[in-house]
């Protein structure tokens, strides 16, 4: 039985790690391309292996920036991504949250009216309503802003129905033993409601971080100047229409930087995100 429960482990274990290898190797490939000198990338001669201007090209990509249409540093558009990102995940975390616990916990005219008008911004994402809410950011004078790069994209009704559906959980009980206790709404809110969120909001935080760190569009739009792009951007106006023009090994190396920050919440963030996700009994 032994043996036979190792074969059938096998085979899927073999299956998951080709499929890791599929997933990997483009990725592999763009860190040895930021490892090598230009020419050698340039004539389709780059080996499978990394190069020895490791360090000079990513000093250069961080401090120094590219020839092309932006000569911006990357460390400026990593902080400035950095700042939108963390910006978007707080923001909507912390309006969703309160707006969700009004909707569940407080007695007002119209109530599920607000409820379900903030549910219908789900079909008018920020493509659709991208003339007026850049209008509105330009009348503010939010051009080329952090508070323009993020709080057109705070709002979120995903959010709100997710923590409202959570509420609606929690047992009354716990709702009469605080009320026993003397506690009021907020303290109910800060020492019942946020730790057994604690969960719902570290997945939450992860996908709206990499939402916010992915913006393209947004960016584009709201900023004019080259020390307030995001790193998408940046990537992006790094290549020229002359590809003999383009310094691939500093593209590449931007983007495996453009890579580390999404990849580092995941990580840290791994066990919340997964017991958040998966978690249905509080």
């Amino acid at each position: 039985m032994a043996e036979r429960r190792r074969f059938e482990n096998l085979l899927p274990h073999l299956i998951l790690w080709v499929g890791i290898a599929i997933v990997a190797f483009p990725v592999y490939l763009a860190f040895v391309a930021s490892t090598h000198e230009p020419a050698i990338i340039a004539n389709g001669q780059m080996p499978l292996t990394p190069g020895p201007y490791f360090l000079e090209n990513y000093y250069r990509a961080i401090f120094v920036g590219t020839t092309g249409t932006t000569r911006e540093p990357v460390g400026t558009m990593l902080l400035n991504s950095l700042v939108m990102a963390l910006g978007i995940a707080l923001g909507k975390i912390a309006i969703s949250i309160v707006s969700a616990y009004a909707i569940v916990y407080f007695r007002f005219p119209f109530r599920m009216a607000a409820f379900w008008l903030i549910f219908v911004t789900l079909m008018l994402p920020v493509e659709v309503r991208i003339y007026p809410t850049y209008k509105v950011a330009a009348d503010l004078q939010l051009l080329d802003t952090y508070a323009g790069l993020t709080l057109p994209l705070v709002a979120s009704a995903t959010a709100t129905l997710l923590f409202r559906q959570f509420f609606l959980t929690v047992p009354d009980e716990l709702v009469e033993a605080s009320r026993i206790d003397g506690a009021g709404p907020f303290r109910f809110f800060k020492d019942t409601l946020l730790p057994l969120s604690r969960t719902n909001m570290a997945a939450l935080f992860v996908i709206l971080f990499i939402y916010g760190w992915n913006q393209y569009l947004w960016p584009l739009l709201i900023t004019t100047r080259d020390d307030m792009q995001t790193i998408v951007i940046g990537i992006k106006k790094m290549i020229v229409t002359s590809d003999a023009l383009t310094e691939w090994q500093l593209v590449m190396a931007t983007a495996m930087l453009a890579m580390l920050p999404p990849v580092a919440v995941v990580i840290l963030m791994q066990k919340l995100f997964v017991r958040g996700l998966v978690e249905t009994e509080k």
